[in-house]
């Protein structure tokens, strides 16, 4: 059940489909239900947008920055796995794979409040998702 952020400039019109591209490969690497879906997006000038190489040596054009929050307990190759499946999705919608910056934050059960004031997984109103 992951929450993902998606940043990009307003000069990228395809914002549903940039959403739809990262969902899908987060439902295909991951195994999640088609419908454990919740993402922010927000299309922002692009001078909003900062996102340099890091000192790798390349060149961004027109940056897309993800931040993924999700519960801990996914193996280092099955996040590289969903790296790799989130660029070349968004790639099948115009956006380059250097231009794709992905956060990735990890917390537990206790950390969700789907509504309501309380946090379902830990009341038993939701099953704790398994990694």
């Amino acid at each position: 059940m992951p929450l993902v952020r998606i940043d990009h400039s307003d000069s990228r019109a395809n914002s549903t489909e940039i959403a739809a591209a990262v969902h899908e490969a987060i439902v295909s690497v991951y195994g999640i239900p088609e419908r454990d879906r919740f993402q922010v997006i927000t299309a922002r000038p692009a001078a909003t947008i900062v996102a340099e190489d890091a000192g790798l040596g390349f060149e961004r054009t027109d940056p897309v920055v993800i931040q993924i929050f999700t519960q801990r307990g996914r193996s280092d190759e099955q996040k590289q796995k969903l790296y790799a499946a989130i660029a070349e999705s968004l790639g099948g919608v115009g956006v380059e794979s250097q231009d794709v910056f992905i956060g990735y934050v990890e917390n537990g059960p206790q950390d969700w409040s789907f509504g309501f004031g309380r946090a379902q997984y830990l009341t038993g109103e939701l099953a704790v998702p398994r990694a």
